[in-house]
């Protein structure tokens, strides 16, 4: 009876196993020819190694970078079965400029809003029917700074009595990797989140002359909910 009994249960038990894993004979897929929409959430936060003002500025005047959060619209074609294109959209990031070494706790320097669209080639593992795909991506990211905002903390060190200090950010390519995974809540409806790391550097230029290298090199990580059609 026993015997019996553990021959019955050990399929049971493959099957939990294998759902686990994420095979789902005979459920919907994400496969060749889909679309797929993900509405979600993204937090940025850039990872800075400031470059000095150049001359004539105090040595060792740096500059941080705040993070941000903002909402992102991705769209995704699977090429193959396992292939994707995906294009990563969203409102534009606002990120505050601190202060930094020789003039750590001045305060905020300044705001900077950004835009940076995404394009990916992104492999998903296991067989389109599967309840859970990781996936790993390679792309390409477009910098886009618009509407630099300098404060009265930013004149008061660029340019003590004199006109308000601005700056500017140069636009950018930069290359990003990506991890994430999916999990398939029905035939439609997909819980889908990820990181990615971006290798982007960048220079500020300031209206009293002066020049300033940034390595941003920003980590990202979403979550959100993705529609297949």
């Amino acid at each position: 009876m026993k015997n019996t009994d553990i021959a019955v249960k050990l399929p049971a038990w493959a099957a939990i196993l294998a759902a686990a894993l994420g095979a789902a004979p005979g459920a919907a897929a994400q496969a060749q020819g889909d679309w797929t929409v993900k509405i979600g959430v993204n937090k940025i936060t850039p990872k800075v190694e400031s470059g000095n003002v150049s001359a004539p500025a105090l040595p060792n005047t740096k500059a941080d970078v705040g993070t941000d959060t903002k909402p992102i619209l991705n769209l995704g074609y699977f090429v193959t079965d396992n292939i994707v294109a995906e294009l990563d959209l969203g409102a534009p990031y606002r990120h505050k400029l601190f202060g930094a070494d020789a003039i750590a706790g001045t305060g905020q320097l300044g705001t900077v809003d950004v835009l940076p669209p995404t394009l990916f080639a992104q492999y998903r593992f296991f067989r389109p029917d599967a309840v859970f795909r990781p996936y790993v991506g390679m792309g390409v990211t477009y910098a886009y700074f618009r509407r630099e905002r300098g404060s009265a903390q930013l004149t008061s060190v660029l340019n003590t009595g004199g006109p308000a200090s601005t700056f500017s950010l140069e636009a950018k390519w930069a290359a990003s990797a990506q991890l994430g995974a999916s999990f398939r809540l029905n035939e439609r409806w997909s819980v889908d989140g990820g990181v990615i790391k971006t290798r982007l550097r960048t220079t500020a230029t300031y209206s009293t002359g002066q020049t300033q290298a940034m390595k941003l090199d920003p980590v990202a990580i979403n979550l959100g909910l993705t529609f297949r059609f």
